[in-house]
Parts: C-alpha cells; sequence; structure tokens
C-alpha cells in the first residue's frame, strides 16, 4: 500500500517506517524535519509539511492509500494540549481534498476520564493526573474523529510504551479506553506492527481499540 505518515521521526514512527518498507509497502513520511530520519529506501520518500495545516499536506496526501499518524504532544501544566485536535483537524480536511479517507492514529489507554476509575492506584493518582492535559486533548481528537462519518478511521490505545522491537506476541484487543485484566506496557515496535495488521483488515474501522500483548 501507498502510507502518508505523521511523526515518522518520532520513536514509534520510527519503528513503522521500518516495518512498512519490510513489509514491501510505499512510505511518504511527512515530518517537520527531514534530515531526523536516517533511513534510506527506494520505497521511501521524506518529505516536509507544516502537520497543522490541510494546504501543506494535501500535496503529500495525493494517491496515498491511507494516512497512519504517530504523532506525539508533550504534557503542560501551564496551558492545555492543543496538538492532536488541531493537527487531526488538518489532516481531515487535506484527505477530503486529496480524496483519502482512511486514517490510523494512535492515542492512549484511559483517554475517557471515566475509564481511569478502572486503572491500578499508583497509576490512577500519580501517572495520569501528570499526562491528563494530553489524554484529555487525544480524548477530543477522538470524538472529532467520531462526527466524520465520510472517513474511515480507526484509533489505536496502546497502554505505557516501551522502547522495543516488535516481538511475536499475540494482541489482546477490546473495544474500549483500557484491556481488562492484562499488563500496562507494550513495545513500540509491537504497536507499529499493531497498526500495520489494520491495512488489511475492516474489524475496527470507525472504532477505537485498546490492545496490549499476552
Amino acid at each position: 500500500m501507498k502510507i502518508a505518515l505523521l511523526g515518522a521521526t518520532g520513536q514509534t514512527g520510527q519503528f513503522l517506517v521500518k516495518q512498512a518498507l519490510e513489509q514491501g509497502h510505499t512510505v511518504t513520511a511527512v515530518v517537520r524535519n527531514p534530515a531526523k530520519l536516517t533511513v534510506h529506501h527506494d520505497n521511501l520518500k521524506v518529505v516536509s509539511a507544516d502537520i497543522f495545516s490541510a494546504d501543506s499536506l494535501k500535496p503529500h496526501f495525493k494517491d496515498q492509500d491511507v494516512v497512519m499518524s504517530c504523532l506525539g504532544f508533550p504534557a503542560s501544566f501551564f496551558s492545555g494540549v492543543t496538538g492532536y485536535t488541531t493537527s487531526m483537524a488538518a489532516v481531515i480536511g487535506a484527505m477530503r481534498e486529496a480524496r483519502v479517507n482512511r486514517v490510523i492514529t494512535m492515542t492512549s489507554w484511559y483517554t475517557d476520564p471515566d475509564s481511569a476509575t478502572q486503572s491500578p492506584f499508583l497509576i490512577r493518582f500519580l501517572l495520569l493526573p501528570m499526562i491528563r492535559t494530553v489524554l484529555s486533548n487525544m480524548y477530543e481528537m477522538e470524538r472529532f474523529l467520531q462526527k466524520n462519518e465520510d472517513i474511515n478511521w480507526t484509533v489505536v490505545r496502546p497502554p505505557g510504551l516501551k522502547n522495543l522491537a516488535a516481538s511475536a506476541q499475540e494482541f489482546l484487543t477490546h473495544e474500549g479506553y483500557f484491556v481488562p485484566d492484562s499488563s500496562g506496557q507494550v513495545g513500540r515496535g509491537d504497536v507499529a506492527r499493531f497498526m500495520l495488521s489494520l491495512l488489511n483488515s475492516n474489524a475496527w474501522v470507525k472504532k477505537g481499540v485498546a490492545f496490549t500483548t499476552k
């Protein structure tokens, strides 16, 4: 497939670039700073664009089969995080103009504030408050996607991320904001592996899916 990838220079994005190329896909990595992506491959095109501008993104989405996003934005204690919603609004606008209607993006477990009550004690009272500004904006983005009926979106919700390559472990999935009775960490390589597995499946179209590995 032809994949337009946002966030390709990030830790998860780099795994996704590598695996997508290994699987024979063609990747257009849409980045702010092309020099930060050190991979070279005949099926990889690296382009620079403003992720918050539909006009900037549109030329790079043309003739693509799918847009995939591993974009991440840091938590802020002094102001709300807005990167997820503003970038996705630009992405959807560009997709419509470029006539692409499939997007796969990643958020996290516990984006819905109500789901946090199901998390372990330390996560609920120590970790989640520290990243709540991020989770809140991710949740806003998820709700924004639900309103776009012409777009075949999927939101992938991994738990805590470890900087590990892909394993061969089986995936555990749940249509919700966490996977009950399971571990709260997963390797970034497995996030990339799971996102790419969705290219050949309609199972989670117009849905959010929490996942982890066995």
